[in-house]
């Protein structure tokens, strides 16, 4: 997973590997404090880490994985030839988790802790040891949801507003760096708002500059009052360790999720239906806007949300329920995971002035646009199922990446880097993976096409 000098990643630690031929939450204690004084008068932050730690728990998984055949360069016509070679790996790793609620045992964590987990064991403050069970996952916000078997005296955390965070706040991590047990570092919020690093389909993560390293996956990020503003999930660094550029899912986008999954055992997805793009500065200063911050609406797609709530093309996308945003990609983050069917109201700048609307966002039955997605080679594409059967391309814009890369309207594509795609869900599935290489099998009136790119 980590190459060259610049390290993207998750933070679960892969323990061993066997060899190839083995195959709506309960009334909380509220979790107060701030810089207080230890029994020397000497200011600490001892009492405020003593009650938030016991919410805070070490996962460690059992399981298989699939190995990726592609990978080793096998013709299909020749794999006959080979059937030695095992599909599946045995796999142990850890990571952390947080207490969202005691009463009925639920733990927040990483998608990527626990995927493909057969065996979950949890391992609390005290030392007690609890199995574990996935009660819902999402993979494309890498967000597992965790349900403790006979969950006894347990501690749990309070969700912040995450809306509310500055960049300068403090923020405190906790987790189970390289299995060490609980550990906790200390620093501050460094920047809001990041997207574009490829780490999850859908990205608004916080920055923050308190050392977190491989194992903290799925710990807490809390803030001076012992309440969850994050959960931790990545890292910037150069050999997997801690350069103090760490990235954690805001409390609001988990608690979005982590409501839908215990309300229908999944996420449905929010769509505004528009393409757009980041407001850089020839753009702001072509609209007379004094910022860089927001996201530009390209085009509006008919009858979709943002057609029946007035926006257009050309209007700059200012902010969500109040809260100014920062990019085009937390603006889709934040749409995504509000949910189908929320009402939210939108902030808009359009010649020279600034209105809201109040949008009710569609569902993800309908279009889904992959313009501004994970992979950009789908920029000035519009995208939707096919009835079960691939994913039709609705309309191509002359001139884009997506014609560049060869795509034209009418195409169905059927297939993405050798595996099947059926729906949008399949092909965002694919596109979420690190992967800078995309190859498409595509049914083009009756003939097959292969469309093929690094990016």
């Amino acid at each position: 997973m980590f190459k060259n000098t610049k390290i993207i990643g998750a933070l679960s630690i892969a323990l061993a590997l066997s060899p190839i031929g083995n195959l709506a939450y309960a009334d909380a204690t509220p979790l107060i404090g701030a810089l207080s004084q230890n029994e020397e008068g000497v200011p600490s932050l001892a009492p405020l880490i003593e009650k938030a730690v016991p919410a805070v728990v070490n996962i460690s998984v059992n399981g298989k994985k699939s190995l990726n055949q592609n990978a080793l360069d096998i013709p299909d016509e020749f794999k006959f030839f080979f059937p030695e070679i095992q599909k599946e790996r045995k796999f142990s790793a850890l990571g952390s988790g947080v207490i969202i609620n005691a009463e009925k045992g639920l733990v927040i964590t990483n998608y990527h802790v626990v995927d493909g987990a057969d065996d979950i064991k949890v391992t609390l403050h005290d030392g007690r040891v609890l199995k574990a069970s996935v009660k819902g996952q999402d993979e494309q916000t890498d967000f597992a949801l965790l349900e403790l078997e006979s969950p006894k005296n347990l501690t749990e955390l309070k969700f912040a507003d995450s809306d509310n965070l500055k960049v300068g706040d403090f923020a405190i991590a906790i987790g189970n760096p390289f299995g060490l047990g609980q550990t906790v570092t200390s620093g501050i919020i460094s920047a809001l708002g990041r997207s574009g690093l490829n780490i999850e389909n859908y990205e608004n993560f916080i920055q923050t500059d308190a050392a977190i390293n491989s194992g903290n996956s799925g710990g807490a990020l809390i803030n001076l009052k012992g309440e969850l503003i994050g959960i931790n999930t990545a890292i910037l660094g150069r050999s997997g360790g801690n350069i103090g550029i760490g990235f954690a899912i805001p409390s609001n986008m988990a608690h979005s999720i982590v409501d839908q999954l215990i309300a229908n055992g999944k996420v449905s997805r929010g769509l505004l239906g528009i393409t757009g793009t980041e407001v850089n500065e020839d753009l702001a200063k072509n609209f007379d806007y004094h910022s860089v911050n927001g996201a530009f609406v390209n085009e509006v797609l008919k009858d979709s949300a943002a057609d029946k709530a007035g926006i257009k093309s050309g209007d700059i996308l200012t902010s969500i329920n109040g809260v100014k945003i920062s990019n085009f990609g937390q603006l889709r983050a934040k749409i995504a995971t509000l949910g189908a069917g929320a009402k939210v109201k939108i902030g808009i700048f359009r010649d020279g002035k600034e209105k809201e609307v109040e949008v009710t966002l569609d569902g993800d039955k309908g279009h889904t646009v992959a313009s501004n997605s994970s992979n950009p080679l789908f920029e000035g594409a519009t995208l939707s199922d096919n009835d079960g059967k691939g994913v039709l391309v609705s309309d191509v814009k002359d001139n884009s990446r997506a014609a560049r890369y060869g795509l034209a309207k009418g195409d169905i594509i059927t297939e993405a880097n050798r595996e099947k795609v059926n729906s949008m869900d399949d092909l965002n599935k694919i596109l979420s993976k690190k992967n800078k290489f995309l190859a498409l099998k595509i049914n083009r009136k009756g003939m097959t096409v292969y469309l093929t790119s690094n990016y």
